[in-house]
Formats: structure tokens, C-alpha cells, sequence
């Protein structure tokens, strides 16, 4: 039970990544926040929770929206008194060169994966700063760490992230607030389906994906969601301002 009586916001976790770390952190003892866009995918892990005994609370939000996010903040300090954890796993992808990408794509993509990171960590901190300490995790990319051909925006977004965890992780190292990333290789995710489906051929698509990995495989969201456990846990209690890279091997090439 590592996360016993602590209060985690998780944003996305109506599905993928996001709903394996909420489900994860429920049973390491945590009281789980649900934030995400779609009502029904957060109902989903809020039954999910529930079935296993677990505490949580679900708050349909849009991140890229200020009031939203303080209106997150608010609920939860009303309904549970604190904010300890804050994973920023919400994003949303969209493929195309720099050519090929619309302008409305590129500002709504840097909205939710890298403004809203920054809205969540705006206000979230402004309470863990009463409290005096607190963690952050940001659910970045491989795609932050190295270029991948034909999703500019989606790079450009995971890659500003991890700046914003650097950033971020310095400026309030002496607040006891720790701030760290992981970095997932292309995962089975709802959103990785969604992705692959649209190519001509799909299974020639994953399989060149899976053969890019050392380890011949695509990740898992329980692997990741395990991997965000650690860095919001006590057990990384001197690790700030990193990022943990989960990917197969896929940059390590």
C-alpha cells in the first residue's frame, strides 16, 4: 500500500494509461480523482474502483479550460480536504508533417497535452504549496525525446512537457514538491488503436511499430501505470526533475 490516505488527481483516466494508473493507485491505498472529457469512459473506471472497494470521484472536465481545472481543484479539496499527487496523463494525438497539419490541429493539440498539463500544475501547486509538499507526474512520450516522422504537433507537445517537468521540478524543489516524467513507447491504448486503424493497413502498421522495439513488442498500460506508481511514491523520494523512459528500447537505439 504505498499511496495509503493519499488524494491523486489523475486527468484522462477514463481509458488507457490513465485508467490503469487510477485503477493501480486505488489499490496501493490512494483516493482517486477521475478527470477526463468523456463522462461515460470516467464512469467506466469510477465502476471499475468502486467493484474492487476503492474511494473515488469522478469530475468531467475539460484541461485545456482554466475554470475548469479549478473547478477539479476545488471538488476535490471540498470532497476530500487535500491534493498529494497530480498525474497529467491526459493528451490527445493527431498525425501530420508541419506542411500537413491545419493551424486549429496545432493549437488544439498544444491545448490538452501541454497547456493543460500546465493549467493542472498551476493550480494543484498553488495547494500542495499550503501543505508543503506534494508530487507531480507527466505522462510524456518517447516522442519528447527523439523526433518521429509525421506527427509534428504531438512531438512538439511531449517535448514541451518534459521541459515543463524540468521547469517546474527546479522551481519548487525547495517546497518539498517533486516533479518528474515518464516517457512511454507506443502503448495499447484506445488512442493507439484509434491511430493504427486509420492507416492502410493496419496490421502492417503495428507490426512495423513492434518490430522498431528492441524488446519486439508494444507496451502495456499496466507496465506504464507502474512506472507512474513508483515516481508518485515515497520510493522515488530524491528523484526530481527526471524522466523515466519506458519504450521497449526504442531510443536507446
Amino acid at each position: 500500500m504505498k499511496l495509503t490516505n493519499k488524494v491523486a488527481i489523475i486527468t484522462g483516466s477514463g481509458s488507457g494509461i490513465g485508467q490503469a494508473a487510477a485503477v493501480l493507485f486505488s489499490k496501493e491505498g490512494a483516493k482517486v480523482v477521475i478527470v477526463d472529457c468523456d463522462k461515460e469512459k470516467g464512469e467506466e473506471t469510477v465502476d471499475i474502483i468502486r467493484k474492487r472497494g476503492g474511494e473515488v470521484t469522478f469530475i468531467p472536465t475539460d484541461i485545456s479550460k482554466a475554470l475548469d481545472v479549478k473547478r477539479v481543484v476545488n471538488r476535490t479539496l471540498q470532497i476530500y480536504g487535500k491534493i498529494d499527487i497530480l498525474v497529467n496523463n491526459a493528451g490527445i494525438y493527431i498525425k501530420g508533417d508541419v506542411v500537413d497539419t491545419e493551424e486549429e490541429d496545432w493549437d488544439r493539440i498544444v491545448s490538452v497535452n501541454l497547456r493543460g498539463a500546465f493549467l493542472c500544475s498551476k493550480y494543484c501547486i498553488l495547494e500542495m504549496l499550503k501543505r508543503r509538499g506534494g508530487v507531480i507526474v507527466n505522462v510524456a512520450s518517447e516522442a519528447g525525446v527523439v523526433a518521429i516522422r509525421d506527427q509534428v504537433a504531438y512531438n512538439v507537445s511531449k517535448s514541451g512537457l518534459i521541459s515543463l517537468t524540468k521547469s517546474t521540478a527546479l522551481d519548487f524543489a525547495d517546497k518539498n514538491i517533486r516533479v518528474n516524467c515518464i516517457c512511454p513507447g507506443t502503448t495499447e491504448t484506445p488512442l493507439f488503436k484509434a491511430a493504427v486503424e486509420k492507416e492502410s493497413d493496419p496490421v502492417k502498421a503495428r507490426r512495423l511499430l513492434e518490430q522498431a522495439r528492441p524488446l519486439n513488442r508494444l507496451g502495456k498500460p499496466e507496465e506504464i501505470a507502474y512506472g507512474i506508481l513508483f515516481l508518485a511514491s515515497d520510493e522515488a523520494a530524491y528523484i526530481t526533475g527526471s524522466s523515466l523512459i519506458e519504450d521497449g528500447g526504442y531510443t536507446a537505439q
